[in-house]
């Protein structure tokens, strides 16, 4: 993939927000201390190991507090680091890179952290088939965001949002009356307004598999399932359809669960519940203006 983005106008409307809820009215505090005519340099410490990811974004967070910063990137998004890694280098007035300190880091060390457990995860199941899914389980906002950093990680995105992909869970067949409902409507709405989606329904029993697999959809979800049925639901699927396991997966578990030969594992806390890498933004006054 392309490791360099191009900002979209919803991503830009993100990075405006973020650096408006930190400048406020003022950065008070660099405003009392220096003036434009003191220069600063600095770097992007990497103090522990992982996977880097936002540099794009650290670079448009500077530019746009002050055009005039120069920026330099070491790294591409999604390669390895380890600790005592210089990631990237910043240079320009004082002001501007103390202001755009920790938006600039926030991006970067979250982006990092993402995309870090991403890596452990796919590390695990590298010698399967499975492909590691994200989920919506993302900061609200940042989905995008969030997203890109498990692509960077190396994973793999499944739906972006509920505009993307049908997907019939619980209570959508609760309240439809049946599996078999569901998935007709979805059809019909899939050629009623002419879209290409595909359609996944989410099961929780080996009982809901049959009636799933003859209502012809692309991917059965098998949701919470232990590894003793997954394993068992895998051989009765039996490559009619992709499988995606969904459900108490970690990273004591990923392992098993893709031997048992499940094409997707969706894992929500490699957004839900991700550590910031850290990494640290190291300054001193430039010698050189």
């Amino acid at each position: 993939m392309n490791k360099k983005i191009i900002f979209d106008p919803l991503t830009e409307q993100v990075i405006e927000l973020a650096i408006r809820e930190d400048i406020g009215i003022g950065d008070i505090t660099t405003e009392a201390i220096f003036t434009d005519d003191i220069f600063a340099e600095g770097h992007f410490l990497v103090k522990e190991d992982g996977i880097i990811a936002g540099l794009d974004f650290v670079e448009k967070i500077f530019h746009n507090i002050d055009p005039s910063v120069e920026f330099k990137s070491n790294l591409v998004n999604g390669d390895k680091v380890s600790i005592g890694t210089i990631a990237a280098e910043v240079s320009g007035k004082a002001k501007s890179l103390l202001t755009s300190e920790r938006t600039a880091l926030n991006f970067m060390q979250r982006m990092s952290g993402i995309a870090t457990a991403t890596a452990s995860y796919i590390e695990l199941i590298k010698h399967t088939n499975a492909k590691l899914l994200d989920t919506r389980k993302t900061v609200p906002g940042l989905r995008m965001i969030d997203k890109l950093a498990v692509l960077y990680g190396g994973g793999k995105n499944h739906r972006m949002g509920l505009f993307d992909m049908f997907l019939i869970k619980d209570n959508h067949i609760a309240i439809a009356g049946s599996i078999s409902n569901a998935v007709m409507a979805c059809k019909s709405f899939r050629i009623k307004n002419n879209i290409e989606a595909k359609i996944e329904v989410e099961v929780t029993s080996s009982a809901q598999i049959e009636e799933t697999i003859e209502a012809c959809v692309d991917i059965i979800m098998l949701d919470n399932f232990s590894v003793v049925e997954m394993d068992s639901s895998v051989k009765q699927i039996n490559k009619r359809c992709l499988i995606e396991a969904s459900g108490g997966v970690n990273l004591s578990t990923i392992k098993s669960i893709a031997e048992t030969g499940v094409d997707f594992i969706s894992v929500g806390a490699i957004t839900h519940s991700v550590k910031a890498l850290d990494i640290s933004l190291e300054l001193s006054i430039r010698k050189n203006n």
